[in-house]
């Protein structure tokens, strides 16, 4: 009878377990090293004034917004003597008077924004991975047995004389023999999600908000 324990002991279930286990440890590294390499790549950008003689430290890129906003006009509805007491000119007091419909002024707005805050980062994280193994074993044993049987007999008579012959054989075979049949099965199912970003970035970014500047044109 097959020893299906030792069958089983036999599988070298640190191939069969540890290889995804191993294939997700190294995937959750690329996309580490990937959301590194994106940093890199697309928040800065080589200085100007670096040369191969004298390397600069790459420079944070900045992208520009432009735009026209609408704000109150603050001398709106004084008149001309309140205007020379605040240090307008005759002239310059004169023109704001008589510009009547002027209640708002146009204020073009330049808004310096770091490229990476308006980014989603790559922070792809292995959140799960299952593995399913089964493995089948079937043993079959076999038994075949055969027997045979052989007779012969021979009478003869010859005067008086009465000759008599018989023969028999018999021939039994038996053999048997066992197998064993092995069938395995492997499902790897791996769930990614877009983690949160690691601390120490998360108050990079906030830093880098802070850092954002609008200027009148």
């Amino acid at each position: 009878m097959a020893n299906l324990v030792a069958e089983l002991n036999s599988l070298d279930f640190s191939v069969y377990i540890g290889g995804p286990l191993q294939a997700a440890v190294q995937a959750q590294n690329a996309a580490s090293m990937a959301q590194v390499n994106f940093i890199q790549s697309v928040g800065f950008e080589d200085d100007p004034a670096s040369t191969a003689a004298l390397p600069l430290p790459k420079k944070l890129r900045y992208v520009d917004f432009e735009y026209n906003k609408s704000v109150p006009n603050p001398h709106f509805g004084k008149d001309k003597q309140t205007l020379l007491d605040e240090g307008f000119t005759d002239a310059q007091a004169t023109t704001i008077v008589l510009d009547k419909n002027n209640k708002f002024l146009e204020n073009n707005v330049i808004i310096k924004v770091p490229f990476l805050t308006t980014l989603t980062l790559p922070a792809l994280r292995i959140e799960e991975v299952i593995i399913d193994f089964n493995a089948k074993l079937t043993s079959t044993e076999t038994s075949n047995v055969s027997d045979e049987f052989a007779a012969s007999a021979e009478l003869g008579i010859n005067y008086k004389v009465v000759n008599f012959k018989a023969s028999a054989s018999y021939k039994r075979t038996s053999n048997s023999g066992s197998t064993v049949e092995k069938t395995y099965n492997m499902g790897v199912h791996v769930k990614a999600v877009n983690d949160e970003i690691p601390a120490g970035l998360d108050r990079v970014l906030t830093m880098l908000e802070d850092s954002i500047a609008s200027v009148n044109g």
